[in-house]
């Protein structure tokens, strides 16, 4: 009997058990992935649905330029193909031997003209409407930093609330680790954030963006906005929501070694929600607004300072202050070691290496008091030393 070739053995038998098994590994690596309702779709092909008039505006402009240069393309290739195919030199055809026709000259000239009349009007009209931030109801300022949110709401319902938005820390680890694991559902993979950016519904919302570093930009699809976080300059754009529930984006622009763990998390509630909401954080505002001449205990200052450490320095620097790469250890650092407090005052304030360590102006000054005092006493640095606000307060002068 003559044996079959080792290709068509390959054909017949290993090919099919390979595309089998290959889709059975497919399947489970991503069958808990679904799509998350105001981010990412699985598979997605299309813009986002839009939660903004703007952004549904943008999506029909897409697909009507779209259209047209499609239209274009048929056209030109067409006639050309044809007149190629139609006229070949095998069938009998001759070249002709002419130039300067008016007609021909004035067609393609005029005819591009109208077309790009015809796609420049719609798409100036969304351009100035995506612009037109004025007449708002609410004014929040986003700031950059590596790599986070800060927001600041400075008119409106809410005028005086500020607040930190960083990724998750559960996900920050996820992320250390290799990654979400087989069998995790983690729809919103680092998209999950601490404390999400809160807006009412159906209502104008200015963002002023700017930032303390590097250049960011503050992004959300569903909305149909990108605006660039300069640092030096302020720039603004403006949504009005349509519908209430979680949208995401991410900062778009190359911000540094941890830009994709800079994501944007805007919560859409009713006007009564966001009044309540309101209500809380300036009371919460209020209840921490320390003064910074007030001496505090170690105690309470390590106590404070933890939760500090775990919302804004754990991620990168870790719950055991060992660091991670080149994020330097914290734990036997000579300089939270030193008695001197002016040198880890000053990184607090500054960042160094830089910008791998950021600058932490945007906390207060018992809250940066309170991590330094938590890590001069915390893991193997049992200092005693302790650090007031007040000098913190002092060095920002």
């Amino acid at each position: 009997m003559k044996k079959a070739p080792l290709t068509q053995f390959f054909k017949v038998t290993a090919a099919p058990a390979l595309l089998a098994a290959s889709a059975s590994v497919s399947t489970a690596a991503f069958a808990a992935v679904k799509d998350l309702p105001g981010g990412p779709a699985v598979n997605q092909l299309n813009l986002p649905e839009p939660i903004t008039r703007i952004a549904a505006e943008q999506i029909w402009l897409h697909w009507f330029m779209m259209i047209i240069c499609l239209v274009i393309f048929v056209a030109v290739f067409g006639v050309m193909f044809y007149s190629i195919w139609k006229h070949r030199k095998s069938v009998g055809h001759k070249a002709a031997n002419f130039h300067e026709s008016t007609a021909v000259e004035i067609a393609w000239t005029v005819i591009p003209f109208l077309i790009v009349i015809g796609m420049a009007l719609p798409a100036t009209k969304v351009l100035v409407a995506s612009k037109d931030t004025t007449n708002a109801d609410l004014t929040i300022k986003a700031t950059g930093m590596q790599w986070k949110w800060g927001y600041e709401y400075i008119k409106g319902e809410g005028e005086g609330i500020g607040f930190v938005s960083t990724l998750d820390a559960s996900h920050r680890q996820i992320s250390n680790d290799g990654g979400p694991k087989k069998g995790q559902e983690i729809d919103n993979y680092l998209l999950k954030v601490d404390n999400p950016l809160v807006v009412p519904v159906n209502q104008k919302i200015r963002i002023i963006t700017t930032a303390n570093d590097v250049i960011h930009a503050f992004a959300v699809p569903a909305f149909g906005i990108k605006q660039d976080a300069i640092p030096g300059f302020v720039r603004d754009t403006w949504f009005r929501a349509e519908k209430t529930g979680d949208f995401y984006g991410q900062c778009q622009e190359l911000c540094g070694k941890e830009h994709a763990y800079m994501p944007i998390h805007v919560k859409v509630v009713t006007a009564e929600q966001y009044s309540q909401w309101a209500g809380v954080k300036l009371k919460e505002a209020a209840a921490k607004a320390d003064d910074p001449s007030k001496v505090w205990t170690q105690a309470d200052l390590v106590a404070r300072g933890e939760k500090v450490y775990a919302a804004n320095c754990a991620a990168c620097h870790q719950a055991n202050g060992k660091g991670a790469g080149p994020i330097k250890a914290l734990d036997g650092s000579a300089i939270v070691l030193d008695k001197d407090h002016l040198k880890q005052i000053a990184v607090m304030l500054n960042g160094q290496n830089n910008g791998a360590m950021p600058a932490w102006k945007q906390l207060s000054d018992t809250d940066l008091a309170a991590v330094v005092t938590y890590t001069k006493n915390s893991w193997s640095n049992k200092t005693g030393q302790l650090v007031q606000p007040a000098e913190f307060q002092a060095a920002r002068k």
